[in-house]
Parts: structure tokens; C-alpha cells; sequence
């Protein structure tokens, strides 16, 4: 049946909405696709819909090719599976928590890993069940702080998950070089870029993970690549660490008072105009500086950390959220931020502008005050035998010629500073460049963390009970449409790749007259008949201006005029990628656009 956009439930806006901030926010929202309906939560409009389902199909197809099978979970959730692996609490402030009327608690699921596993559980004993990938589109619900970016960043939003149960980890290997498969596969056929890079676990666990990022300035990751085909997301790239030096010869660390030097740059210069070393100069990357934050843990309890790292660079918080978790003993996601005026109150210990590695120790260094119980981690670069300017604990004065290794230590290494463009790639695969990207899948080795958890059992060959290891697997649907809007539009409108248009077709007639409506009424259902997708813009009393700025906003990637050319016996067909346009003659109308939609 043509759809007819006199009936179509839509409307179209001229003006960008208010809150939207970037391209497919604005687009999508002015061409009816979506409508907000709370900060972060979004109502799916009919041509959003046919979008999203076009994305479904080709996530579904290729699911199924490697043998997955769908099922479907609710996404209102019992508390108890999530409480034994601990998630009900790990998840912190994203969870949304609920209480039914007999004040049972439940939560809105942001993941399925506890139900995809007691699902399995509950219907497989041997290894002979096994492998079995199963996977659902549902959505799901994240208590996000600051929700933006339209459909990128929102809280609530369609994933496909997926998880592959095996019995024995090389059986996991395959699961997961098959779903790494089948994600290329589907973002080559949505026509979407993606860079697949190394990725830390977090706090989903396991041995191995990648993420699939779309580079495009918008995007909230921050990823490197190097030319010898080195990717990984900055949380996962690991510092080459520079050689330990001899510290037989290095002068006595010394302690020198330092007025007016609130900054590295003015520190580096007192340094070098009144303690010179005797090689070269001192430079920014000789100050040691120690920065303190304040991580607040999904038990609600926050905790203070002090960084050391080279004066020449920034902590990356998104880096420390990565990894800290495993230092402070928890499992869970936690927050990262700068430490507050109140924080250091609560730790005299810590002189704002002059903290040192005492701090860390159960001696005091050079008479310096110590012993605040923090912990104390350092960057890979602070090697034994480096020297160091650094904060002396005490207002005022710093220490110089402070060696590692000999004149204090830490509690341990953290990748926790900026990585910079020229940084060496870890693999040795040259200098590494930076970039920007969306998210758009996410794969990971679990192994057994929750088959152990949820005591996932099956017996082996020789009759023994052997514990089931695990893959998840995770495609932001609702956000792949989001990407593509992001990737594909111009300052007209949007301009969508083929296969997930909302149709084949945008047909409209314009001018007066019977006869023009009549030939495009036949056009649209000779069309239809010919198994294409039509959208046809029947509106009488709307103006031409009005229907091809509605056409390039909706973004069909053809469409077709019934207007002033009828007259010649041709109508015109546009191509909205490149702005083309060809006359046709209307006997031969569907032939050419069955081979233009079906050819490209």
C-alpha cells in the first residue's frame, strides 16, 4: 500500500529544537523520526520506525547466519539474580530501582547477562547442548546523569545483545571471532565506519574485549590508531615505559624554599635560574606533580587517590575510571573527579600546591609531613632512577633531585595521564593519532565470571561438572540510527544510505491540475506493484517550496517530480546524495527507478 503523506502521522519542523546539540539530534527531530518526551527518553515516530526496523533486519540477518536465536527478556527485572552477582549494588546511581505494591524491588534492565545465563541454567545440563548464542533487541535503561546527543546518549535506548555459552574456553574463541564477524558484516551493509580497537573489560569482567567506534567529531570516545595498524580505545592503551636509570651518581634529593611559583612554568623557571642541573635544563617532564581525586564508589562511599605523573601531562579521568576500581578492591563502575576544597580539608595532610610521594609512606621523606593513609599510585614513566621536582608537603617548598626508587615509592602503577598524539604505539607500530568516535558495538570474552556467580554447570564427556564460559555481545541499534544521521546529511537535511532508508520511493506532485495528481496516483501504485517503497507527497493545497524542503529534510535517497514536465511526456528523478537529476519518460519511470533502487 503507498503511503500517502497527506496521512502520514507527521509533521515536520522548521526550527532546530532547543535542547539538541548536535546534527542528528536536530535532524531527526525536525523531520519526524522522533519527539522528546523526557530529557534523555524519546517516542519513535512511523518513519523512525521504519528506520530502526530497516537496522533490525540486517542485525537479525546476521545474527542468524552464525547460528544465534533470538528470545526476548522484559525489561522490568527481579532483584535477586542481580544482587548475587552483585550488580544491584556495582551499578550504583544508573540503576533504576523500583518497588512493586508488596514492596518487592525490581530494576529497569540496563544488561541481561544475570537472565540470559539462569535462561541457559535452566534448560541445558551437558556439554552436548552446547555451544548456543542467543541474543534479543530489547531495550534498555541507564540512569544517565547528563543525557545528550539525541538517540547517542539517552536513558533508555534498543541494544542487540547477544551471548555465546561453551564449555570450554576454545569454544569461546570461536563464539567470539564469529560475532566479530557477523559486527563488520553489518556495519558494512549499514554503510557505517567503524574502527574496531582494544578495549578495557570494566566492569563487565573478562579476559578480552573490542569495541566498535564510528569516527566522527561528535563522538564521546576518544580512540588512537598508528600506521602500523595499532587501534585502541584511549582507556586501554598501555604507556611504553622508558628503561630504569643508574641512580649511583645522582645528587641528594634536597628541599628549597620556592616562592611564587604557582604553576609548572613558573616552577620550571626557578628551577633553572636558581638550581640548575648539571646535564641540561629542567623541563615540565621533570616535575613530578601529584594530583588528588575523589572516586566515588557504587556503595555510595568516596574515596581519595593521589596520582603522581609528569608535570607535562593531564590526568585523563575517563582513563583512572577504567582501572582505579581494581586498586580500591571493587568490581563496579565508579565516578572520577577532581578532589574538593572539602576533601582536602579532610586530609591536612595534603598542602594544595605543594603535595609530594611522603604522603604515601610509612617514613616521612626529608622531614616532610606523611602518613594520611591515601593511596598512592604512580604513571608507568616515573621509573626507577628518574629525578624529580616535587612537592615538598609544606607550603612553599618543593624538593628537587627526588629519585624513584631510592628517595620514595608508591602503592602502585595506574595508566592515568592524557595520551597525546606522537605517543609511541605499545606494540612498537609507530606514533599514535587521535580521534573522536561513537560507540556502536561493544564484544567481550566474560568467561566464567557469571556462570561461577550464578553456578552455570553443564557435565563433560567423562560425566564431571564443569563451569560454562561465557561471551557477551552488544550493538547500540537505536544508536546506529543516530550514527547514520550523524554521518549522512547536509545543511538541508538528511540524506540516508539505501538500505535503511524509509523508503525507496519519495514521489510528489507538483503544480495544478487534475492531471498531474492523476499521473503521479498511477505512478505511486505501478510503483508499489513493482515491490517498491513509496512515500508519496499527495498533498493538494501545499506548495512546491514546501514539498522539496520537506523531501530533503525527510531524506529518501530518490526522489521523483510529477509537475511541469508531464507536459512533455517525462518526470523528474533527483538523486539526493549528489543533487543529480535526470528526465525520464514516464512510460519507462518504473523501470528506471527499479534499477536505480535496486542497483545501488
Amino acid at each position: 500500500m503507498v503511503t500517502r503523506l497527506s496521512q502520514l502521522f507527521l509533521r515536520t519542523l522548521r526550527e532546530d529544537p532547543a535542547d539538541a546539540d548536535v546534527a542528528s539530534h536536530r535532524l531527526l527531530v525536525r523531520a519526524g523520526y522522533i519527539r522528546r518526551a523526557a530529557p534523555g527518553i524519546y517516542s519513535w515516530l512511523p518513519l523512525g520506525l521504519k528506520v530502526l526496523g530497516r537496522v533490525e533486519a540486517i542485525v537479525r540477518e546476521e545474527m542468524n547466519a552464525i547460528g544465534a536465536q533470538e528470545v526476548h527478556f522484559p525489561a522490568l527485572l527481579p532483584r535477586e539474580p542481580y544482587e548475587v552477582t552483585n550488580r544491584w549494588t556495582e551499578y550504583g546511581e544508573n540503576l533504576f530501582r523500583l518497588q512493586d505494591r508488596r514492596e518487592a524491588d525490581y530494576l529497569l534492565a540496563p544488561t541481561h547477562e544475570e537472565m540470559f545465563t539462569l535462561l541457559v541454567k535452566d534448560m541445558y545440563t551437558s556439554y552436548k547442548d552446547l555451544p548456543v548464542y542467543l541474543y534479543q533487541i530489547q531495550t534498555k535503561y541507564r540512569d544517565e546523569a547528563r543525557p545528550r546527543a539525541g538517540l547517542l546518549r539517552g536513558r533508555e535506548f534498543i541494544m542487540k545483545d547477544s551471548y555465546s555459552f561453551d564449555a570450554d574456553d576454545d569454544g569461546l574463541q570461536r563464539a567470539y571471532d564469529a560475532h566479530r564477524g557477523a559486527y563488520l558484516r553489518i556495519f558494512d551493509r549499514l554503510g557505517l565506519e567503524v574502527v574496531a580497537v582494544n578495549a578495557v573489560s570494566g566492569a563487565m569482567g573478562g579476559s578480552r574485549s573490542e569495541e566498535f567506534l564510528h569516527p566522527t567529531d561528535v563522538g564521546e570516545d576518544t580512540f588512537v590508531r598508528s600506521a602500523g595498524g595499532y587501534a585502541a580505545n584511549v582507556e586501554a592503551v598501555t604507556t611504553v615505559v622508558p628503561p630504569a636509570l643508574d641512580h649511583a651518581g645522582a645528587p641528594a634529593a634536597h628541599v628549597e624554599a620556592t616562592p611564587d611559583t604557582p604553576t609548572i612554568d613558573t616552577l620550571v623557571a626557578d628551577a633553572n635560574a636558581r638550581f640548575p642541573r648539571e646535564d641540561r635544563p629542567w623541563a615540565a617532564a621533570d616535575t613530578l606533580k601529584n594530583v588528588v581525586l575523589a572516586v566515588d564508589l557504587p556503595t555510595g562511599q568516596r574515596r581519595i587517590v593521589v596520582i603522581g605523573l609528569p608535570g607535562d601531562r593531564a590526568v585523563d579521568l575517563k582513563r583512572v575510571e577504567a582501572t582505579i576500581g581494581a586498586h580500591l578492591g571493587v568490581a563496579g563502575e565508579v565516578a572520577v573527579e577532581a578532589a574538593t576544597e572539602a576533601d582536602l580539608a579532610a586530609h591536612p595532610g595534603l598542602v594544595k600546591g605543594y603535595i609530594g610521594p611522603g604522603i604515601a609512606l610509612d617514613e616521612p621523606v626529608l622531614g616532610t609531613e606523611s602518613a594520611t593513609g591515601l593511596l598512592y599510585l604512580l604513571d608507568p614513566r616515573v621509573v626507577d632512577g628518574t629525578r624529580w621536582i616535587t612537592g615538598a608537603n609544606q607550603p612553599g617548598r618543593h624538593v628537587f633531585d627526588l629519585t624513584a626508587g631510592r628517595d620514595f615509592a608508591a602503592d602502585g602503577g595506574i595508566e592515568a595521564s592524557e595520551v597525546r598524539a606522537g605517543d609511541e604505539a605499545p606494540d612498537g607500530s609507530g606514533p599514535l593519532e587521535l580521534a573522536r568516535g561513537i560507540e556502536m558495538g561493544h564484544i567481550f570474552q566474560l568467561g566464567r565470571k557469571y556462570a561461577e556467580a550464578l553456578d552455570l554447570q553443564v557435565l563433560d564427556a567423562n560425566g564431571k561438572r564443569v563451569t560454562v564460559t561465557m561471551g557477551s555481545y552488544g550493538i547500540g541499534v537505536s544508536r546506529a540510527v543516530a550514527a547514520l544521521a550523524e554521518g549522512n546529511h547536509d545543511e538541508r537535511g538528511l540524506i540516508w544510505p539505501r538500505n535503511v532508508a524509509p523508503f525507496d520511493v519519495h514521489l510528489m506532485a507538483t503544480g495544478k491540475g487534475e492531471k498531474i495528481f492523476a499521473a503521479a496516483e498511477q505512478l505511486a501504485a505501478d510503483l508499489q506493484a513493482a515491490g517498491l517503497d513509496v512515500l508519496y507527497d499527495d498533498r493538494p493545497r501545499t506548495s512546491p517550496g514546501v514539498k522539496f524542503g520537506d523531501a530533503e529534510l525527510i531524506g529518501v535517497p530518490t526522489t521523483v517530480v510529477v509537475g511541469r514536465g508531464l507536459a512533455d511526456g517525462v518526470v523528474e528523478v533527483r538523486d539526493r546524495r549528489t543533487g543529480d537529476s535526470v528526465d525520464v519518460p514516464v512510460a519507462d519511470a518504473v523501470g528506471h527507478l527499479r534499477g536505480v533502487v535496486r542497483g545501488s
